[in-house]
């Protein structure tokens, strides 16, 4: 490693001297859970925005030197941050190493799904879901066992603090546990509703409020539909009285109103993740505007 950008990794101090937790994530919804988690013991930053192409994430010389200053790395796991290992890479520090007590994949806690979905192969372009569907976050009751995760290993690096950590993480749970009832409630009269999706991002979120994803529109994650395949799902659409296109504020805009305008069906922009829309400051306000636009949407 060299030049300025190394320069400024040997500056950095790789250890923790007391003090809020530096704590680096590889997503603004891990960055808000540890926080949640931490408060004021943690200081936290992402390494991704809220809106990124999995493949385009360009790390700052700033944030490699957070990350080698850093105390944990949190990271969403599985195949969902191909940019990481490059990061990694450069910071050549060990104590990243995947199942050290720095290096935090939460994706371990979680109950996968389409843990059996064929690899997409990278000369198709997108990224693959060749692990399991990466999207959990979005299934608002994942939080219990990713701030469980959290909270062990902030506890392991801060012992003294575990009770301060402990109590933060209840605190948080009984919000999250008085909002979801709520969000069902609000969802219930549409439970089984037919819904297409612009990207596989909304599995979880779907299993949790009972929709129905009878397709997608890009035949792979990140892989655009060819024109052929677009007038096909239009008609399946039609036939099958799809009222709903769930789609994201990166979508093609245009190609989500001409595929809603063909197919009969309502376009609702949901957030996949924190601070991606300024209704969705934090993580419980990501499922407060979820739930209230794709309620609208839904509605006769």
């Amino acid at each position: 490693m060299r030049g300025p950008l190394a320069l400024v990794l040997l500056a950095a101090v790789p250890a923790w001297g007391g003090g809020a937790l530096p704590i680096v994530t590889t997503s603004t919804d891990l960055q808000a859970l540890v926080e949640a988690v931490g408060g004021d013991r943690v200081r936290v930053e992402s390494l991704a925005p809220a809106l990124h192409d999995p493949h385009a994430v360009e790390v700052k010389p700033g944030q490699f030197a957070k990350l080698k200053a850093a105390a944990l790395l949190v990271r969403i796991g599985l195949d969902h941050e191909p940019w990481l290992a490059r990061v990694l890479h450069v910071v050549d520090d060990p104590r990243f190493v995947p199942g050290s007590p720095h290096d935090l994949d939460v994706s371990k806690s979680i109950d996968l799904l389409q843990t059996e979905t064929p690899r997409v192969r990278s000369d198709r372009g997108g990224h693959v879901h060749g692990f399991g569907n990466p999207h959990y976050w979005l299934d608002p009751a994942n939080a219990r066992p990713i701030t469980a995760a959290i909270l062990a290993a902030l506890a392991r690096l801060a012992p003294a603090d575990r009770e301060v950590f402990a109590a933060h993480r209840a605190r948080f749970l009984v919000r999250l546990d008085e909002a979801i009832p709520r969000w069902t409630a609000a969802l219930a009269p549409y439970r089984g509703a037919r819904v297409v999706v612009v990207h596989d991002s909304w599995e979880y979120f779907a299993r949790r409020f009972g929709l129905v994803i009878v397709a997608a529109l890009e035949p792979a994650p990140g892989v655009p539909p060819s024109a052929a395949a677009l007038a096909m799902l239009t008609a399946r659409m039609r036939e099958t009285r799809v009222r709903v296109l769930i789609a994201e504020p990166s979508s093609n805009a245009s190609l989500v109103r001409q595929v809603a305008a063909r197919a009969g069906a309502r376009a609702a922009v949901l957030v996949p993740s924190v601070g991606a829309d300024p209704e969705a400051g934090d993580y419980l306000a990501l499922f407060e505007a979820n739930v209230r636009r794709l309620r609208t949407a839904l509605r006769p």
